[in-house]
């Protein structure tokens, strides 16, 4: 199973220091829903693993959120894409839980429902936390430069960046890499 785990805010959508609240919040980054819908037409499978603590500080609910991804998914078909599973933590960072990232429970959640060891599975995102999240999986750590990922434009990524982190300029760039890549091991 060809299978890539993408963060959503930064990644895939604008991200906000308020939290992306509600579904007229939610707007895909440039390029980024082609970019997912380019995985699909490959055959690769595409999960999202996202922090939303926004829900354990009260500042949305689930069927907000659920309304979020309703959008996103709608959007995505539009272009002939599609995202088969959110996972997501909604716990506030006080509550230590084991599935807020950078620990790696949504990962082991994504290996147990698909049934598979996710060593070496693509895992994108736009923070520390994210690609951290991934590596403690197994999963091979991308980080995209939007989002808080564009701070680091221009420059070399510091610790805790793990040194094989591989670093696109956004999901676009990720993808065409991806698919780069695997016609040249085909």
């Amino acid at each position: 199973m060809k299978l890539v785990i993408l963060d959503r805010d930064g990644t895939i959508n604008e991200d906000s220091a308020e939290f992306v609240k509600s579904p007229e919040e939610w707007a895909p980054l440039p390029g980024a829903l082609e970019a997912i819908a380019r995985l699909n037409q490959a055959g690769w499978h595409v999960v999202i693993a996202s922090n939303q603590s926004g829900l354990g500080r009260g500042l949305f609910d689930v069927s907000a959120l659920n309304a979020m991804h309703a959008k996103m998914h709608r959007m995505l078909a539009a272009v002939g894409g599609r995202v088969d599973c959110v996972f997501y933590c909604p716990h506030a960072p006080s509550q230590g839980c084991h599935c807020r990232k950078p620990e790696p429970g949504l990962f082991e959640q994504i290996g147990e429902r698909y049934g598979i060891d996710l060593k070496g599975v693509p895992a994108v995102g736009d923070t520390a936390r994210d690609v951290l999240a991934g590596v403690a999986a197994g999963c091979e750590p991308h980080l995209v430069l939007t989002g808080k990922g564009a701070a680091l434009r221009g420059h070399s990524l510091p610790a805790p960046f793990p040194p094989e982190t591989l670093v696109h300029a956004d999901l676009a760039a990720f993808a065409e890499f991806l698919l780069v890549r695997e016609a040249a091991t085909a």
